[in-house]
């Protein structure tokens, strides 16, 4: 197991590399993760929800990706509350409060994933939540030490040095832990190091005479990294920020909001040479000079599209729109380019109803039951080939839905305007299909398709970072650790 010494330390990613340098070696290598906290999720192939970055270490593993890789998935949709999913599905909402009182009694179903896991499995890697030093939070944890005690499973520290600290992080971890977690915590990893790791050789002496611990190694700050799905919203605070004068062939732009959801739908744009992608923070306008304007996916769409109108996002849009330009929304974006929304039951809190932003003439109720579900199709307007997957709670009809911009063969998904400018729909993922992608940009200016292969560069991303782990941590050694559990 790799618990980190704080969050963002790179857990997902060393756990993602391993499982593809593991896998290279033949070895039948599962992902794990008891419980994460995020608003990028996927959806596996028996319409189960696990978060985003546990399917992206499946892909790594080379394997499908389970409901049981991530028992409990918190995803928040205001600043006390979060939607529980429990394997695979929504068990409800619950405050901070309610959910900490709640976590005992997930843990036995969080063994249950586990050890279903582990029965086609060489090798489980389980990857820790936030910090085990956080012991006032300890009674009940399901995420770090809690876990592994409970499953007897050992455990490696993970210290960012990037951040500064980290010689102090693991120290004082070790210091934090009870005596029966201490003699779980067989080592560390020192990750994201910038030069000669022969610099932190004093470092290394110095938290093995505090405390006994071994060095698994020191990782690299590795650029493969930035071709990966990020995990969480950590990485949007290092996103461009609007610029004036965009030299790209093909500007667009994004309004950040609050409950912003599954994000890493514009990774495959962000990957064309001749896109900017600018997210455009609170405060900011809307850039006058983007060719499209995309909403994404929310998962508080009403009180998102509250604060869109806040910051007169929608007066921006609108200017937009009669200046000739695009907008795109995929799932809670193409909710609010609607004329309403309804949330009858309370689903994401008060009941209530706001209009949207009129651009398309349809209406969307929020229902109770979740829609999860792996799909292939076509783009009506184009016939390029798509697939990915639907997530939602709404259900849109109207007379735009006449004009869908999806075609999944047995029903339709999406609504177009009269003019094809304003569209939307709630498939997720689709800009991963290289055809489509290059398709709709060629629509937005003059350009020839750009040769990038998405899913190939994601592979071979996964294929640096395992060789890099291989360089620079004894893969054996921890093997043999984790046999001998």
């Amino acid at each position: 197991m790799l618990q980190g010494t704080g969050s963002n330390v790179g857990k997902s990613l060393l756990v993602a590399g391993l499982a593809r340098a593991y896998a290279d070696r033949g070895v039948a290598v599962r992902p794990f993760k008891p419980q994460n906290m995020s608003n990028n999720a996927a959806v596996t192939k028996d319409g189960g929800e696990i978060g985003r970055a546990q399917a992206l270490q499946a892909r790594a593993a080379r394997v499908a990706p389970s409901v049981h890789m991530n028992p409990v998935l918190l995803k928040p949709q205001s600043d006390i509350g979060a939607q529980v999913v429990v394997q695979g599905r929504v068990e409800g909402n619950a405050d901070a409060r309610d959910y900490h009182a709640l976590k005992p009694k997930l843990m036995p179903r969080v063994l249950d994933s586990f050890a279903r896991l582990g029965t086609d499995a060489d090798l489980v890697l389980v990857e820790g939540a936030g910090s085990p030093a956080e012991v006032n939070l300890r009674a009940g944890d399901i995420a770090n030490m809690g876990f592994a005690l409970a499953a007897n499973v050992p455990v490696a520290l993970v210290a960012d040095v990037d951040r500064g600290g980290a010689l102090a992080a693991v120290v004082g971890t070790w210091e934090l832990l009870e005596d029966a977690e201490r003699a779980l915590l067989k080592g560390y990893i020192i990750n994201k190091f910038r030069g000669d790791p022969a610099l932190f050789l004093d470092a290394q002496h110095i938290i093995t005479g505090r405390t006994g611990l071994e060095s698994f190694g020191v990782a690299p700050h590795m650029a493969a990294a930035r071709q990966l799905p990020a995990e969480d919203g950590v990485a949007l605070n290092s996103a461009p920020a609007a610029a004036p004068h965009v030299t790209s062939a093909i500007h667009i732009a994004v309004p950040r909001l609050p409950r912003i959801a599954n994000f890493d739908d514009l990774d495959p744009l962000i990957a064309e040479a001749d896109v900017t992608v600018t997210m455009v923070e609170p405060g900011a306008a809307l850039p006058g000079n983007a060719d499209l304007v995309l909403i994404p996916g929310s998962k508080s769409t009403l009180g998102d599209l509250a604060a869109l109108r806040s910051e007169g996002w929608d007066i921006d849009i609108a200017a937009h729109v009669r200046r000739g330009g695009w907008v795109l929304g995929l799932c809670g974006g193409y909710q609010m380019l609607g004329t309403r929304i309804s949330d009858p039951h309370g689903i994401e809190g008060p009941a209530g109803e706001a209009l949207g932003l009129g651009l398309l003439d349809i209406e969307t109720t929020l229902e109770p039951e979740k829609h999860l579900a792996e799909v292939a199709g076509t783009e009506v307007a184009s016939g390029a080939a798509l697939h990915g997957y639907e997530m939602h709670m709404g259900v849109s009809t109207g007379p735009d839905r006449a004009r869908p911009m999806v075609d999944f063969g047995d029903r339709d998904d999406g609504a177009r305007s009269t003019d094809g400018r304003a569209l939307g729909c709630y498939l997720h993922g689709l800009f991963a299909d290289d055809g489509f992608r290059h398709g709709f940009l060629a629509r937005l200016a003059d350009r020839d398709a750009s040769g990038v292969a998405y899913d190939h560069q994601v592979d071979q991303a996964l294929d640096a970072i395992a060789s890099g782990l291989e360089a620079c941590l004894d893969l054996d050694h921890l093997w043999e650790i984790a046999d001998g559990r």
